[in-house]
C-alpha cells in the first residue's frame, strides 16, 4: 500500500495509483480501500527536535547547554503526537523516532502544511467528497477508537451515521484512540476482516 501522499518513500500522484490498478488488471474488479485520515496532529516541531536529539557522536550530552531545550522539545513532540494515542498504547521513543523518520524522508516534513490544507477544504468540497461516499456501491465502514480526540465518540459517530446512514462502524476496546491500526493491530484487523467478509 502507498504511504501517505507527500510523505515518505515515494511520490504518489493519482496517475501512478491508477496506472498500477490498470497494470494489475484490477480496473474492472472490486477493490477494497483501507485508509486513515491525516488528522490534525502538528508534527512541525519534529525536524528541529529530532535532528538535534539524534546528532551523531552524542553531541548533545547531559551537560550541553542545549540539553534542557532539547528535552523540552522532545516532551512537546511526544505530547503532541502522544495526545492522539490511548493511555496504554503510547508510542515508545523508538516509535516516535520511526514516525518522524518516515515523515522526514525525502523532506516530507516540508509539505505537512500543504497536505493538511484538506482540513480547510472540507467545506468547499463537502458535497463532492460526501457524495462519493454516499454513492459508493459498498457503504463505508469506520473502525474507531473510543478515546479518539480527533473524531470523538459519540460526537463524531452520530453525524457520521446521519450523513451516511448505510455505513457501519466498529468500536475497538475502550482504551484505543486515533490510531487503532497501531494501538490494537489485532482488533483492527479482525474488525476489517469482519467487514470485508460481510460482502
Amino acid at each position: 500500500a502507498p504511504d501517505f501522499v507527500g510523505f515518505g518513500f515515494s511520490d504518489k500522484p493519482a496517475s501512478v495509483v491508477g496506472g498500477l490498478v490498470r497494470h494489475l488488471g484490477l480496473h474492472r474488479r472490486r477493490i477494497d480501500l483501507l485508509s486513515h485520515d491525516y488528522g490534525d496532529t502538528d508534527l512541525v516541531p519534529g525536524p528541529l527536535l529530532l535532528q538535534l536529539k539524534r546528532r551523531p557522536g552524542g553531541v548533545l550530552k547531559d551537560g550541553d547547554p542545549l540539553s534542557p531545550v532539547i528535552t523540552r522539545l522532545m516532551n512537546f513532540f511526544s505530547r503532541g503526537l502522544g495526545a492522539v494515542y490511548g493511555p496504554y498504547t503510547q508510542p515508545s521513543q523508538a516509535e516516535y523516532w520511526d514516525t518522524w523518520t518516515a515523515v522526514r524522508t525525502n523532506d516530507g516534513h516540508l509539505v505537512v502544511g500543504s497536505i493538511l490544507r484538506y482540513v480547510n477544504q472540507r467545506k468547499k468540497h463537502r458535497d463532492r467528497w460526501v457524495g462519493a461516499l454516499v454513492a459508493a456501491s459498498v457503504p463505508p465502514h469506520l473502525i474507531c477508537g473510543p478515546l479518539d480526540p480527533v473524531n470523538p465518540q459519540p460526537e463524531f459517530l452520530q453525524p457520521y451515521k446521519y450523513v451516511l446512514p448505510t455505513s457501519t462502524a466498529s468500536a475497538l476496546d475502550d482504551h484505543i484512540s486515533h490510531y487503532p491500526q497501531l494501538e490494537d493491530p489485532t482488533g483492527f484487523l479482525n474488525a476489517y476482516l469482519s467487514f470485508i467478509d460481510s460482502f
